[in-house]
């Protein structure tokens, strides 16, 4: 199922999608829900994040290609940074080019595993249990700041702009990841294709080492990290990240 949250009528909601259409459900995202019998044309709704989490945790050098081009070690553990909520950004949402910074901003397109039930020192053998469902992420980044002191990579504001995170349409679920490629499209011109397969670790495997250090609570979302062909995004560009079975994240930048 792909389920979406959305604004009709100055109202909220959410439900599932099918084709074209909303099917309304009631009650709790993570818990106990029904369809309302109520269904709504997609064409006319306002697309919101698909969750609310607390906290979003990325991920770095977690694909094989990405780590042999770097140059750097494969990472014994899982290496992440957080991007708070004002980072959050909805699908078909412009990402405002920062008024602060004047340098290069990349796209990451990323897979987003999404936490449907609250966990800490979770064992990998119940870590599935953990997963809610599948999402697309943009990890986008101020890539000059990390280089603009020489005393310190600043990785939160580099990371941490208003609408650096955007993630959605939906969230997939009953999907197998393994077999998935994450493709980063802008002005429709495909920059990145890589496969889930290529990970360091695989997302059962982040939900139970990452949260041996962080409480993981439902509706957290973990971005699995990117891989080759991260480029720039110039004012004006519109950026997807598709991920067959979960659909196409589309947002423009800078305007």
């Amino acid at each position: 199922m792909k389920w979406l949250r959305f604004t009709a009528d100055g109202a909220a909601g959410f439900g599932t999608l099918d084709g074209d259409v909303v099917r309304v459900h009631r009650g709790d995202l993570f818990g106990a829900n029904e369809p309302t019998g109520e269904v709504r044309p997609v064409a006319g709704l306002t697309w919101d994040l698909p969750c609310a989490p607390t906290k979003m945790i990325a991920l770095l050098n977690n694909f094989h290609a990405a780590v042999k081009k770097s140059g750097k070690a494969v990472p014994a553990e899982p290496l992440f940074f957080l991007k708070a909520p004002n980072t959050f950004c909805a699908h078909g949402a412009v990402i405002p080019a920062p008024r602060s910074y004047a340098g290069r901003v990349l796209y990451e397109g990323e897979l987003g595993v999404v936490i449907g039930k609250t966990g800490r020192d979770i064992p990998l053998e119940a870590a599935a249990g953990h997963i809610f469902g599948y999402t697309c992420v943009n990890d986008v980044t101020a890539f000059d700041l990390f280089a603009a002191s020489p005393d310190h990579e600043q990785w939160t504001r580099a990371k941490g702009f208003d609408s650096f995170g955007p993630f959605g349409p939906v969230i997939a679920t009953d999907l197998d990841p393994a077999g998935l490629t994450i493709r980063t499209l802008v002005n429709g011109r495909e920059r990145q294709s890589y496969p889930v397969s290529d990970m360091v670790f695989a997302p059962a495997q982040l939900v139970s080492l990452i949260s041996r250090d962080l409480t993981l609570v439902a509706g957290d979302v973990i971005s699995c990290g990117t891989s080759v062909g991260v480029g720039p995004l110039r004012p004006g560009n519109t950026v997807e990240i598709a991920i067959d079975g979960i659909g196409t994240l589309a947002n423009r930048y800078g305007e």
